[in-house]
């Protein structure tokens, strides 16, 4: 089942489930297939994005399972006759990249990453607690030896490319991890991994996370963004950004001027 079809028109982008398109809002609009895989372990949320079935995709954050998530997200794929051409991934978080290389390896694709969180694909447990859970549950599947993908593209702050048909642009974000991204895809999905969450944001005692960095994220990246924008959690439900702004906590200036 195809998570949702997003229209958009001069309203703005609207999740809109399939068989309830109204005419008025299909009329003119440019549609995009958003579908999403929820990781068993941490519930991350992988997210799948096309321009249309039968066309390419890309594939972002692909989480933790055991062995891996890429049966359950070659799948979702085949389903809409989808051809995966990148990956994208947000942060250097076990729980976003378990399964990106073992992805590549039965579909070759671009990976993107920041180059400041980089370093974590061949060092995931860098960025874990010693006694944490994560690193617990890493050693339990017996995932000893990490290493990147083939093809990897550093991207930067306000960068911009394009891929399957999609012009994403880079926003970095820095808060959860130093290097934590932001994907702005066709100025109407805001892919927001663990920096913005329905009514919520990530956490930031993490290694390489700052509290303080995560408030001028949220101030200068985040409020700055415009209210129509749908957004893709890393982990939870989709949101807008509009809401947020309202009904967030950690949006408002009691948070922010703390």
């Amino acid at each position: 089942m195809i998570d949702c079809w997003v229209f958009t028109n001069s309203k703005g982008s609207l999740p809109i489930s399939i068989g309830e398109i109204p005419a008025e809002i299909t009329e003119g609009a440019t549609p995009l297939l958003i579908d999403r895989v929820v990781a068993p372990y941490f519930e991350s949320n992988c997210w799948i994005l096309a321009t249309g079935q039968n066309q390419e995709c890309v594939i972002v954050d692909p989480g933790i399972d055991k062995p891996d998530l890429v049966e359950a997200i070659l799948d979702k794929v085949k389903k809409s006759n989808l051809k995966a051409v990148a990956a994208l991934i947000t942060h250097g978080h076990i729980d976003h990249f378990f399964s990106l290389v073992p992805l590549c390896k039965s579909v070759p694709l671009r990976t993107y990453i920041s180059a400041q969180d980089r370093y974590l694909l061949s060092d995931p447990l860098k960025a874990l607690m010693q006694d944490g859970a994560t690193k617990h549950l890493v050693a339990s599947f017996g995932a000893v030896d990490f290493k990147e993908p083939d093809e990897i593209v550093e991207v930067e702050d306000f960068g911009r490319f394009d891929v399957a048909g999609l012009s994403i642009e880079s926003i970095a974000a820095p808060g959860h991890t130093k290097g934590s991204m932001m994907f702005l895809v066709n100025n109407e999905q805001l892919i927001s991994g663990d920096v913005l969450f329905a009514g919520s944001i990530g956490r930031t005692d993490l290694p390489s996370g700052s509290a303080s960095d995560m408030r001028k994220t949220l101030k200068d990246r985040v409020l700055t963004l415009p209210d129509h924008l749908n957004v893709l959690p890393g982990h939870g439900p989709q949101t807008i950004i509009a809401n947020e702004r309202l009904n967030n906590p950690y949006l408002q200036r009691e948070f922010l001027d703390y």
